[in-house]
């Protein structure tokens, strides 16, 4: 049984928010996510959110990457 509520509806009666997508999305890079979640992502949300989300967290990830690869070698010099 879910224990959260959320404006008087169980977490996952409801459409994710922004927010929401945004941690499904953070919690998927590393692997975990509650059931709970996992079950309102698949019924109530909208897959293009979560594909854009993604994809933006993948290239603001790999552009960090980057940056920090470029700022270490340029101080090893």
């Amino acid at each position: 049984m879910c224990e959260y509520f959320y404006k008087g509806l169980h977490v996952e009666d409801r459409k994710p928010t922004l927010v929401d997508v945004l941690k499904s999305v953070l919690a998927s890079f590393f692997g975990v996510q509650s059931d709970e979640n996992r079950k309102r992502d698949f019924q109530h949300g909208n897959p293009a959110q979560f594909i854009i989300v993604g994809l933006v967290l993948t290239v603001l990830f790999i552009v960090g990457m980057i940056l920090i690869v470029k700022l270490i070698l340029a101080s090893a010099t």
